[in-house]
């Protein structure tokens, strides 16, 4: 007679728990064949050799459980299998269509969306790819046959190559498999024909039929026409992408769970006019409930932002667009809340909700009045920066015409009285005078709520070294900016850029003295950071360039936390 001895094979597992705790979860879509879900082992054996955890997707079209899915991966693969149903681009289907799995189509194209709109590492094969492209706006040819010139798809068997392909030096699939051209297992008839906006390609058959994309985005996505899965260890490369990809994405997770990330600047409320729905996935602005769900975002300064040439009365102004995000936030309890402290934004994360933190963008908003610190202070605001794009009546603006030479008299008692109400003193968009008169007269350090290096940026509005340094010293804050102009001079701007910056304000003032203030809805926003959704992409990156946590906890918020608490401690003084 059998037996099983249970406990003396839970002892050693329970044992090894702890090792095996940060393997990354790779989600794996499931075939869809008369009445069953099933998958190739070689699919779930793959990402084990490759070091994930395969948990399998059955094609489930319930969003809910779509929803949650995403939220339970680390990573997704899209497998194989019949072709995709030509309506899903509004196409009638051609006599060369194969057939087509309609139980797939809905989910798998629904849970692409939705992990692409989170930035989940993603691998397509062969289908995969075409759901990949489907699913992201791109095209895909019901049948490659009046169009190829090589045979795609061969009875051959599945782990022997049949054609070539060339592969873009410098994309990720080169930089998997180190080479220009290498033999692959292509079995297909439907390709993709237009990798849409969001990707390109990157590999092609001899005949220029697409053979592998890759986000144009700088967003760990990935799609092939061939089976890598049937290749052993050759294969294995690009499943040790997925995987290592998916772990920095659950490492990326996990912080975003117990830090606090905090936007410093974003100009959403200059959208209100147009009756934008914070509480959608409005494409009109960068910055709303979703984008910051899917980013992890928790806490953004939304600014009442005052041009300097509009005549109309500016407090009023300031008041009514405060107003508004107080019936944002009235309209959406359960999801968002404003803020004001650090504790305010703690409660407000464990609660589970989002936080806004509001501020005033231009000094004009004071109409010339002491008494108007105190009114908006009241009201919650924690910073004011002193000026815009002009010369106002406290001080010197980068782009003015140095009307004072730096603050102004009345701009030296504005300072004092934001010290005494604890409002943090921001100086970007100020002139240098401006900046080094408020750091002397300021009893707080002062902060730049969005602002870069002009050592690699030559632009008015970025800061020297001297700058930096000078700020540092007074325990100031310097928030970098995704203003595409303020990171280079030389063609548009993309988190490249931004990770420059960031190295060189480390370098030059510590790293107790830098973070991020988006400029989201204010023309901020570059290639692979381009709304609150992709702010996990910072994460990773930050990861990836062997910052630690704590170094991460900081950029992300700590430091001006830090510099808020100071300030409002001083409110009194």
């Amino acid at each position: 007679m059998l037996s099983f001895n249970l406990e003396a094979h839970l002892t050693p597992l329970h044992d090894a728990l702890p090792r095996r705790q940060h393997k990354p979860v790779i989600g794996i879509t499931a075939n869809y064949t008369d009445g069953d879900a099933s998958l190739r082992d070689r699919y779930y054996k793959q990402v084990v050799q490759a070091g994930g955890i395969p948990m399998i997707i059955p094609p489930v079209a319930d969003t809910d459980v779509i929803a949650d899915t995403v939220k339970a991966i680390d990573g997704l693969l899209l497998t194989g299998g019949a072709d995709i149903n030509p309506l899903w681009q509004d196409e009638q289907p051609q006599p060369a269509l194969g057939s087509i799995n309609a139980e797939r189509d809905y989910p798998e194209l629904m849970i692409t969306r939705l992990a692409t709109e989170r930035q989940l590492p993603i691998l397509g094969i062969c289908r995969g790819l075409q759901t990949l492209t489907i699913a992201s706006g791109g095209h895909v040819m019901q049948d490659i046959s009046t169009q190829a010139t090589l045979k795609h798809s061969q009875a051959a068997s599945r782990e022997m190559p049949t054609h070539t392909i060339d592969i873009v030096d410098g994309s990720t699939l080169y930089n998997i498999y180190k080479v220009a051209s290498m033999p692959v297992n292509s079995f297909h008839h439907q390709a993709v024909q237009d990798p849409g906006p969001h990707f390109r390609t990157v590999a092609t058959a001899p005949d220029g039929i697409i053979e592998a994309i890759e986000s144009r985005e700088h967003k760990p996505m990935l799609g092939v026409q061939w089976h890598p899965e049937w290749l052993g260890e050759e294969g294995r490369k690009i499943f040790r992408w997925l995987v290592d990809e998916a772990s920095l994405f659950a490492k990326a997770k996990d912080l975003h769970n117990r830090f606090l990330t905090f936007d410093s600047h974003c100009d959403t409320p200059m959208f209100f006019p147009q009756q934008v729905d914070f509480s959608r996935r409005d494409p009109r602005i960068l910055v709303d409930l979703h984008k910051m769900t899917d980013g992890r975002l928790d806490a953004v300064t939304m600014v009442a932002y005052l041009p300097q040439d509009d005549a109309s009365p500016a407090r009023a102004y300031a008041d009514n667009i405060f107003n508004q995000v107080e019936r944002i936030v009235a309209d959406n309890p359960a999801h968002v809340a404003l803020a004001r402290t650090a504790d305010d934004l703690w409660h407000n994360k464990q609660a589970g909700l989002k936080s806004i933190v509001l501020g005033i963008e231009n000094g004009k908003a004071l109409e010339g009045n002491l008494e108007n610190i105190r009114h908006f202070a009241d009201r919650g605001i924690t910073y004011i920066t002193l000026c815009h794009n002009g010369d106002n009546d406290i001080c010197d603006s980068a782009r003015g015409s140095q009307t004072w030479g730096g603050l102004s008299p009345f701009g030296r008692e504005v300072v004092r009285e934001m010290n005494r109400q604890g409002l943090i003193v921001d100086l970007s968009h100020a002139a240098e005078t401006s900046f080094y008169d408020a750091l002397e007269c300021s009893s707080t350090p002062i902060a730049c709520s969005h602002s870069n290096c002009r050592t690699l940026c030559d632009h008015p509005r970025n800061l020297t070294d001297q700058q930096m340094r000078a700020l540092a010293d007074r325990g100031g804050v310097m928030q970098l900016t995704l203003y595409p102009g303020f990171l280079t001079t030389e063609g548009d701007a993309s988190i490249d850029d931004l990770m420059r910056h960031l190295h060189h304000a480390v370098d030059i003032m510590g790293i107790d003295h830098v973070g991020l203030g988006t400029d989201f809805d204010g023309d901020g926003g570059i290639n692979g950071l381009a709304d609150a959704s992709e702010l996990t992409l910072f994460t990773r990156r930050l990861l990836r360039e062997g910052f630690s946590e704590s170094d991460i906890e900081k950029i992300w918020g700590g430091n001006w936390l830090r510099l808020m608490e100071l300030v409002q401690q001083y409110k009194g003084s």
